[in-house]
Formats: C-alpha cells, sequence, structure tokens
C-alpha cells in the first residue's frame, strides 16, 4: 500500500501591536480599518493577498530565485505613478521559487502561444486565508497633522509641495493581535523541498505585511502556532481557535491516537510558542505523553515540521 500524502494545517497567532492604515494622499477623509462582523462585532481584517505579497518579498530576501519583482518608482506612458511589478520573464515554476509557490495565470492567447510548453496558469501550493483580529474594533480613531511645505527664499529655485495648505489627517487605529491559518499539500511540495522550507522560513520571520503605501511596523511573526500534519484532507478543529488571551480553545479535544476516545490524535500536533512558554509544566508533561510535540520557539517549530513534513 503506498504511504499517503500528508497535509500541513497551521494557524499563526502574532504579537498584539496597534494596528491601522497610512495614506497620506487622503486628507480631509478618514483612513479606515477593514473589518468583517463576528459575533455582532466588528474585526479588523487583512488581505491574504497582503500576507502572500509580503512573504514573497521576504522570499527574495533570503536570497530564492523570484520572478515578479515590485516596482516602487514607476510611472506609465502619461507620466501617472502607478502601483507595478515586473516579471524578468514568462511564468516558470522549474526555475523560480514564487512561481512554483504562489501560482500564476497568463490570459492573453498569443502570449500563452509564446510560453509554450509551459503551462499557462498554476494553482497555488500555498494556501492562506484572511487574517482576522483576536481584538474587536473599539471605534478608536486618531489625528495627525501633515505641515505644509513652505517655499521660502532658501529653496525657491526647487521648491516643490503635494498640497495648497496643512492637512489633517484621520484614521482608524485598533490594538490587537491577529490570527490566520495556512495549508500545504505534502505532494505539491516534494518537487522543490528546498523552495518551500524557505517558505516556512518566511513565514516564521514574516514582516511588512501592508500594501505600497504602508509605513508602519507591524511584525506577523508567529507569537504562538498551532500545526496538524494528517493524511486528513481537512484540519478537523477551528483554524481560528486562539481566543483573545492568546489560548487555544480546542486544546482539551487532544488525545492519544489509539485511545478509544480520541478525537484529535496527538501525535500529528505541534505546539509552539508563547502558548508553551506560559503553560504549567504538568499540562506541559500531559501533552508530551499523549505524543504532542512542543516547541518554546516557533521558528524552532517551523524546522522542525519542515523536516517532518519534507522527507
Amino acid at each position: 500500500m503506498s504511504k499517503k500524502s500528508l497535509n500541513l494545517f497551521a494557524t499563526v497567532l502574532t504579537y498584539p501591536a496597534p494596528a491601522g492604515n497610512y495614506r497620506g494622499e487622503s486628507e480631509e477623509n478618514r483612513t479606515v480599518l477593514q473589518k468583517i462582523v463576528k459575533d455582532g462585532q466588528k474585526y479588523a481584517v487583512i488581505s491574504p493577498e497582503s500576507m502572500r505579497n509580503a512573504i514573497r518579498e521576504t522570499l527574495i530576501k533570503l536570497e530564492q530565485p523570484h520572478n515578479r519583482t515590485r516596482l516602487n518608482d514607476y510611472s506609465d506612458n502619461e507620466g501617472k505613478s502607478q502601483l507595478a511589478v515586473e516579471f524578468k520573464e514568462y511564468p516558470n515554476a522549474d526555475k523560480y521559487a514564487d512561481d512554483f509557490l504562489f501560482g500564476y495565470m497568463i490570459a492573453k492567447k498569443e502570449d500563452v502561444k509564446k510560453m509554450k510548453p509551459t503551462p499557462p496558469k498554476r494553482d497555488s501550493i500555498l494556501r492562506c486565508n484572511m487574517a482576522v483580529a483576536l481584538s474587536p474594533y473599539k471605534y478608536d480613531a486618531i489625528f495627525h497633522q501633515s505641515p505644509l511645505h513652505a517655499k521660502t527664499k532658501n529653496n525657491e529655485k526647487t521648491h516643490w509641495s503635494n498640497a495648497d495648505g496643512s492637512a489633517l489627517l484621520h484614521r482608524e487605529v485598533t490594538h490587537t493581535a491577529f490570527q490566520y491559518p495556512f495549508a500545504l499539500c505534502q505532494s505539491d511540495c516534494l518537487e522543490k523541498p528546498d523552495w518551500v522550507k524557505a517558505l516556512l522560513e518566511a513565514i516564521a520571520q514574516l514582516n511588512n505585511v501592508a500594501g505600497g503605501h504602508a509605513r508602519a511596523y507591524y511584525e506577523f511573526a508567529p507569537r504562538s502556532m498551532v500545526v496538524r500534519l494528517t493524511p486528513k484532507l481537512v484540519a478537523g478543529y477551528n483554524t481560528y481557535g486562539f481566543d483573545e488571551d492568546g489560548n487555544w480553545i480546542e486544546l482539551n479535544r487532544l488525545g492519544k491516537k489509539d485511545s478509544d476516545n480520541c478525537d484529535l490524535p496527538a501525535d500529528e500536533f505541534y505546539i509552539g510558542g508563547e502558548i508553551i512558554r506560559n503553560m504549567e509544566e504538568t499540562q506541559l508533561q500531559e501533552l508530551k505523553n499523549m505524543g504532542v510535540t512542543l516547541f518554546k520557539n516557533c521558528e524552532q517549530l517551523l524546522d522542525s515540521v519542515a523536516d517532518s513534513f519534507l522527507k
């Protein structure tokens, strides 16, 4: 009988910090947080596209081969500033880690013909969902004054200004941690294990999760993590299962695999970070006896998961 492929299901919890959007060009407007309603309250959210972009940028810093690069100072033929990226060539999942991990799609028929025999589209290996705040939005908002760049005798020949006067900037803020799930399939990943290992390394030190206008420093590195390696096709637990205090609410469902009333087999789970550092020794020993793999440090957890998942 062939060995079943494993699936990796993970939930990442970040440290809490103030979060908000800052866009200088939104003067005299309220800069809003993106929010969803859950249990009758509003919670800030961050899109999976923002996280994927930050992971992609982190992989470049980790010196992985990449096809796509963000252009930070691009203007179109009419001189208008545009948000833009540059591909070195047609996507190639055998040559570039970002094409392999995040997928791509070529839509125009003439390009599809030019890039043959490479397929014109590829699904993303990395599946991740929206990051959701742990703490509800409390309708906090702050104001900032953006000063006028004045024309003086000192700069009259080189003066420039983006606005005719000083501006009041108004933005929503929230103090919260975020949690988000991601998933990988072993059979997809074994073709390029070094690139997948780099992906997990990037998640372990994720930062700059925001759009091109972001100036804020909000770390997205894991504070705590729950990972399950299983042949099952679904995680089997709440993938947004951390509560506002950073506890994983389904911990009591874990049990020994061979016990009669086993709900979730403990030996399939890796748990790490602050949740372990704050745990009583008796509970730590209980989890170890059931077969859970424990780490005080999330980077070490992801290194161990990579070794087990990519062999």
